[in-house]
């Protein structure tokens, strides 16, 4: 399978890594674009760099490269993840405002009837959020605020991380144990 993931501007950059690593452990292709925010995120909250992400995708593009493969429907992918979605990049999906590869492949995801996830990470949420939420939502993407469980016992911070990224390979129909689901 062929998965374009985003790793956007807002914080929770980690939730983003996690899901390169369990993809490509999986042995899915990943095209990877890591936004400019993203990076000052990461290294404010992590202690991963884009070496060591970059190393892991198959692809690594610039957000600004409205060339690459991505940003034309007639690129194959399975699938598009925006992990975490920062409330501007959800703006600019949910108006069709194509000024990036993110927005823009998330664009050709919504008319191609692909798959495409939305990780937002914000709290609390102001009208125009949700009004952009309803907007993506009804052009076709899936909105999955990254809003931990608590039933599966989580005992450390990758718990709860996993739980986000397991809710993201259900939405792909993608088998996993990343998180232990309700009885």
């Amino acid at each position: 399978m062929r998965y374009f993931v985003s790793i956007g501007g807002a914080s929770g950059s980690i939730y983003g890594i996690r899901l390169l690593q369990e993809l490509t452990k999986r042995g899915h292709e990943v095209y990877l674009v890591v936004s400019e925010g993203a990076k000052k995120i990461m290294q404010h909250e992590t202690t991963y760099t884009c070496t060591i992400l970059n190393a892991q995708a198959d692809v690594v593009y610039d957000n600004d490269d409205l060339c690459a493969g991505p940003a034309s429907g007639s690129f194959p992918l399975d699938g598009m993840i925006v992990i975490p979605c920062s409330m501007k990049t959800l703006s600019a999906i949910a108006h069709g405002f194509g000024e990036t590869l993110t927005s823009r492949a998330a664009s050709c995801c919504m008319k191609e009837g692909r798959k495409l996830i939305l990780v937002l990470r914000e709290t609390p949420l102001d009208l125009p959020g949700i009004t952009n939420m309803l907007a993506a939502k009804e052009s076709g993407a899936v909105i999955l605020p990254a809003m931990p469980a608590f039933y599966h016992k989580p005992e450390r911070i990758e718990d709860l991380i996993d739980f986000i990224v397991g809710k993201v390979f259900d939405q792909l129909g993608l088998q996993h144990s990343l998180y232990k689901r309700w009885k």
